[in-house]
């Protein structure tokens, strides 16, 4: 599974054929859940020494020759790296590792009574796999201590008072469809720099380099085609967008 959900993040990313007419990503899962966490089983059938050094090996591969990733860290932290929004629709159960794919995306919309952990505690480990990036940009560092720690079951209501998740729905694939379709009726050149200034800006960088990059961004937007289209659709001229 490791491999399939890298390969797909790298693919979408890297492929130019198939990317070109990306607009929004939704990910999902089938069954009672989106994910309960890592398979215990699966990992001791094929061998633990085997499994952990392919999931740790660094860099994966997937996030190109010099990407800061292991296999296990790039099947979350890759999402956030694409130039479209990514959206986690979550129900049943989002535990440990699959808790931490579903931080790697843009949104999450859940349904209300969706279980939530930090698990990992629970068998004497940490959340390696991107928490340390995701939860920094979503809730206190007291809150991230707390949950790590205690590995403690929240449900989606707790989890969106705390930014764990954007929204509580009762229809969170019908709430992610709604939002899809208004990313879609924006420029995809001016969603795609919205992410990246975000993702580059949000946490770490200095004043200078945030409103640095702010005009750096706007400079390649202003006058292009796309721009035009969507300033043209305020004053009801429905003009198509270019694709990226």
């Amino acid at each position: 599974m490791f491999e399939a959900i890298a390969e797909a993040a790298s693919m979408l990313k890297n492929d130019r054929e198939l990317n070109k007419d990306l607009r929004v990503i939704i990910i999902s899962g089938e069954g009672r859940a989106f994910c309960s966490g890592l398979d215990a089983k699966g990992v001791a059938l094929s061998g633990p020494k085997s499994s952990l050094n392919k999931l740790l090996k660094r860099p994966s591969g997937y996030g190109g020759d010099d990407g800061p990733g292991n296999l296990a860290q790039d099947i979350c932290y890759l999402w956030r790296k694409l130039p479209v929004p990514v959206i986690a629709v979550l129900h049943g159960y989002c535990f440990g590792g699959g808790l931490q794919i579903a931080l790697g995306a843009d949104f999450r919309f859940a349904t209300p009574d969706c279980k939530l952990s930090i698990m990992e505690s629970r068998w004497g480990l940490i959340p390696d796999m991107s928490a340390s990036i995701v939860l920094r940009e979503l809730v206190r560092i007291d809150v991230a201590k707390e949950l790590t720690m205690t590995g403690r079951i929240i449900d989606a209501v707790e989890a969106e008072s705390l930014g764990l998740v954007t929204r509580c729905v009762d229809d969170p694939m019908e709430e992610a469809m709604k939002v899809a379709r208004e990313v879609i009726g924006r420029s995809p050149d001016s969603v795609a720099a919205s992410k990246e200034l975000f993702q580059t800006a949000w946490m770490e960088a200095d004043d200078a380099t945030c409103l640095e990059k702010e005009t750096t961004l706007q400079l390649k937007l202003i006058g292009t085609w796309n721009q035009a289209a969507a300033a043209g659709r305020q004053f009801g001229i429905n003009l198509p967008y270019w694709n990226r």
